[in-house]
């Protein structure tokens, strides 16, 4: 018996091209996400001058970016209660949380994201 596809990736990357980004902890200075729908893969990557979204055809996604030395967590997408989400700052961190359906107000940085995905809860 095969194993379910994850929903969705979240991607997390050590790369810094802006310097601020280097105070956050190495390994984890950016994220973002890839969201299955059916045979594809929507990406959507929030950068500092603009969101890149693009579609993946690729069987296993998650083994072409550990590939490239990205740290790759499968998670799930979750139906969060239909109202506002409090104001925040427009980071990769923010964007992916909403893509998944995340309220946690104070996980902020990727490394925060990453510990909250570990968390049974959000194990797909």
């Amino acid at each position: 018996m095969s194993m379910p596809q994850p929903k969705a990736l979240v991607c997390f990357s050590g790369a810094a091209s802006l310097w601020w980004l280097r105070l956050l902890r190495p390994g984890f200075r950016h994220c973002f996400v890839a969201v299955r729908q059916g045979p594809f893969w929507v990406v959507t990557d929030p950068l500092s001058h603009r969101t890149a979204v693009w579609i993946e055809a690729a069987d296993d996604l998650a083994g072409f970016y550990r590939r490239h030395q990205l740290l790759v967590v499968a998670t799930r997408l979750n139906d969060p209660p239909r109202r506002p989400v409090p104001w925040r700052p427009y980071t990769c961190v923010e964007a992916v949380k909403r893509i998944l359906g995340v309220r946690a107000p104070w996980v902020l940085t990727p490394w925060q994201l990453y510990c909250h995905l570990q968390s049974k809860e959000n194990i797909p």
